[in-house]
Formats: structure tokens, C-alpha cells, sequence
């Protein structure tokens, strides 16, 4: 049974206990402001605010899943084998992860703009080599400078969040902000065919250049500075290491780190096998990439919408938890299907996906936020260390898992499941030994204890 909040309580633990919040490297923020002052009115209208967020996104998932529909094509004119193929994902999310350690920390002493605008105009100039490379080596080269710029803008974006909004409404606009890119990952292998047709495989990477262009414009001109000059940490390498050393260090942190790499994961099986699952698995054309990149978004954006419905209304760590025991039931109906050769087909193959993406999208605000909050002086290194471990864990999926389960549909309904649930073990665990974490004494009042369901 929950019990009413006790404010008066909650107020005197604000007062009363630095010690344990130091001893959980959990510190309070300052009192942030609400409504339409600070710094949210500094962002201009709200709706162009998050559509830039959101665009920066998108390039991640952009510039990996438009490569697909190409990859047979690519194969053959640098005579390349699916193995190899695959080092074009894996390569370009192992730099994505080894700068994502870098992009926060940058932030959190330059400020957030400088920061995206420098990865911007770098990621341009990587996709303009992709698409003049004459060889694959010349092309893997280029992809991780691709990787070294992209992370910018995703890490730093999400910092950016809890830089203006807080509480209920930091979840609702992380929600929201997911449900915008979250379309991403679904038209970026249809206009990947699309151009593939129109072009050929160098005209898709011609587009990610324009993708970089738009974006560089619509940051340069209408995105706010929101890390302020006075809030600011010393441009120092041993700072910028210290700030990532604090964060990993720090038990919980590494925990909810963890927990946020096996969720993704569990989802990104299926995205780094779309090349063995669509053409050879489902035995579909380089056209028919929706087939499974449309369940597994739709899910992802109304799992979004939806916990921004519920923001303010369930607390975080049940929304988590439910968002969990969903996943958990549909990767397990997705196994069971994949056993029975009749359900092996269209649609039953991919019926089950939208559910465990719905349950993913559930968790991911709850989680990210969680990360942020124990660290509220260092966010954009606690947003790396948790995009760090969750891109590579990306990378060792594309690179090794996705090839070896993509020859069945059980075996990879089989890796979604130890994945999902080895991040809902972690999360459990968190709940019963992560301290609470108040935000400051201004919000004792809405404090809630978190609790599993």
C-alpha cells in the first residue's frame, strides 16, 4: 500500500541530510524556475525549441538506418561480404560511443551551442568523404569521423532538457521529444530506398549532408545558449575526466547506466538485423525495409506519447517498471511465434514488436532523467557515460550478436529477451537500493519515495 507523502518529513530530509546525499554523490539542484520565466522564456516558442531537439536527434538513427536498403548494393561494387558490411554500422557506433565521453563534459564547460554547432559542421564534412569514398577502408574511415561528430548533438540535447524544464515536465518534454525522432529510425530506410533508386548509394549520404545543413541553420539561428557561463565547469582535461570518473564511480549512476544500454538494446537486435531479417529471413526486397521498421516505430512513438500522457500522474518508477513487465511479455509472445513455423511469416513475424517497443519507449524518459538528476552539476557528463555504455553495447551488437543469431527468428527473439530482461533484473535491484532523491526543498511537497509496482 503507498502512503500519503509526508511533507513535513520530506521538508526536514531536505534540511537535514547532506551526509547521505553526498555518500550517493546525489546533490540537490537549486530552485529552478516554472512557467514562462528563466530560461524558458529565453528558448523562444516552445514547439521550435524541441523540433531542433529532436532533429539533432534523429541524426543518429539517420545515419544508420538509411544504409541499409544499400548494403547489397555497396557489397558489390567494393566486393565486400555481409560480415564486412556490417562494419559500416558497427564502426560508426564504436566512435560514436568512444566521443560520447567527450561531447558532455565539452558541453558543461563551453556551453551546449558551441559544442553542437563544432560536431555539426564536422558531421557534414564526414558525409560529403562518404560520399565521394572509392573504397570500403576509405569509407570506414570517414564513417567514424561520422561517429566522432554525430554524438554531439543527441548527447547534448538531452542535457539541454533538464537544463530548462524540471520535474513532471522535464519526463513530458523528454517524451515528446522522443516521439518526434523516434519517426526517425522508420523513414530512414524508406528514403534510403527511395535514393537508392534515384542515385544509388552515394546520393544517400549526399542527403545526410543536407540533413547537417538544415540543422546547422536552424542551431545557429534559433537555438539558445542553455548552460549558462556561471554554471559552468573549468575547461580542464583532468576535470573533464574527473567529471566522468564522479559519474562511473558513482554505484547508482553505473546501475542506471547499465539498465539504460540493455533496454536499448533489446530493440536495436532487431534494427542491426533488418539487412538478414527483411532480405533473408522474410525473403523481402531492398524496398521493404517499412515491414519491420514501422511496427517496431509505431510502438516507440505511442510508448512516448503516452508516458508523456502520464507524466505527473504515475511516478516515474511504476511507469518504468510497467514499461518493463510489457517489454517482457511481447519478446516472449515473439519467441514463442518464432518456434512455430506457421507463425514465421507476415504479420505474425513482426506483431509482437511494436509491443516490446511500446514498453521501451515507456521506461527510456524515466531512466535518462534518473541519470541526470544524480548529477545535476555534471549532466552532460552523465548523459555520455549513459550514451557511452548504451552505444557500445550498440556496437557489440552490430559487429558480433546481430550476425551471429540473424540466421533464425527465435534466435534473435531469444537475445531481445536476456537483454530485456537483464535490464529489468538492474532495475529492480535499483529500486530496492537506490537512496531517494529529492530535487531541492521547493519540491518536497511533490516529493514521491520510489517504489516499484
Amino acid at each position: 500500500m503507498r502512503s500519503e507523502p509526508d511533507t513535513q518529513g520530506s521538508l526536514a530530509a531536505c534540511r537535514q541530510a547532506p551526509a547521505e546525499w553526498q555518500d550517493a554523490a546525489v546533490t540537490p539542484t537549486a530552485p529552478r524556475p516554472s512557467g514562462a520565466s528563466g530560461l524558458q522564456a529565453e528558448v523562444g516558442p516552445q514547439w521550435l525549441f524541441l523540433v531542433i531537439l529532436a532533429g539533432l536527434g534523429m541524426v543518429g538513427p539517420f545515419s544508420i538506418d538509411t544504409m541499409f536498403p544499400a548494403f547489397a548494393r555497396m557489397g558489390t561494387e567494393f566486393g565486400a561480404s555481409e560480415l564486412a558490411m556490417q562494419q559500416v554500422v558497427s564502426v560508426y557506433m564504436l566512435f560514436f560511443a568512444v566521443m560520447s565521453l567527450v561531447h558532455g563534459p565539452l558541453s558543461d564547460a563551453l556551453g551546449r551551442k558551441p559544442v553542437v554547432v563544432a560536431g555539426t559542421l564536422a558531421y557534414i564534412a564526414a558525409s560529403v568523404g562518404c560520399a565521394l569514398a572509392p573504397s570500403l577502408p576509405v569509407l570506414l574511415v570517414f564513417r567514424a569521423l561520422q561517429g566522432l561528430s554525430a554524438g554531439a548533438g543527441v548527447i547534448v540535447s538531452r542535457a539541454m532538457v533538464r537544463d530548462v524544464y524540471a520535474d513532471h515536465e522535464a519526463q513530458r518534454v523528454m517524451s515528446h521529444i522522443a516521439m518526434i525522432f523516434g519517426l526517425a529510425p522508420a523513414l530512414a530506410p524508406i528514403a534510403g530506398g527511395l535514393l537508392l533508386g534515384w542515385s544509388g548509394w552515394r546520393g544517400i549520404f549526399w542527403a545526410l549532408v543536407g540533413l547537417g545543413i538544415v540543422l546547422l541553420v536552424l542551431v545557429w539561428a534559433f537555438m539558445p545558449e542553455t548552460h549558462p557561463a556561471e554554471r559552468r565547469s573549468r575547461l580542464d582535461v583532468r576535470a573533464l575526466g574527473a567529471g566522468i570518473g564522479a559519474v562511473w564511480r558513482n554505484p547508482h549512476g553505473r546501475r542506471l547506466a547499465f539498465t539504460a544500454m540493455l533496454n536499448n538494446g533489446a530493440m536495436f537486435l532487431f534494427v542491426a538485423s533488418a539487412p538478414l531479417f527483411v532480405v533473408n529471413l522474410l525473403g523481402l526486397g531492398e524496398n521493404d525495409f517499412w515491414v519491420l521498421f514501422v511496427p517496431l516505430i509505431s510502438g516507440l512513438v505511442i510508448g512516448s506519447w503516452v508516458s508523456g500522457r502520464l507524466a505527473g500522474r504515475m511516478s516515474g518508477s511504476r511507469l518504468a517498471s510497467l514499461g518493463y513487465r510489457i517489454s517482457l511479455v511481447a519478446v516472449g509472445a515473439k519467441l514463442v511465434l518464432s518456434l512455430v513455423p506457421a507463425t514465421r511469416a507476415l504479420p505474425w513475424a513482426v506483431l509482437p514488436l511494436p509491443v516490446l517497443t511500446f514498453g521501451i519507449a515507456l521506461a527510456f524518459p524515466v531512466l535518462t532523467l534518473a541519470m541526470l538528476d544524480l548529477f545535476p552539476d555534471n549532466r552532460g557528463a552523465a548523459s555520455s557515460v549513459q550514451n557511452f555504455l548504451a552505444l557500445l553495447g550498440n556496437t557489440v551488437i552490430s559487429g558480433a550478436i546481430a550476425p551471429a543469431l540473424g540466421f533464425s527468428q527465435w534466435a534473435l527473439a531469444a537475445g531481445s529477451l536476456v537483454l530485456i530482461g537483464s535490464g529489468w533484473l538492474l532495475w529492480r535491484r535499483h529500486l530496492a537500493v537506490a537512496p531517494a532523491v529529492p530535487r531541492g526543498p521547493e519540491d518536497a511537497a511533490a516529493y514521491e519515495p520510489i517504489e516499484d509496482l
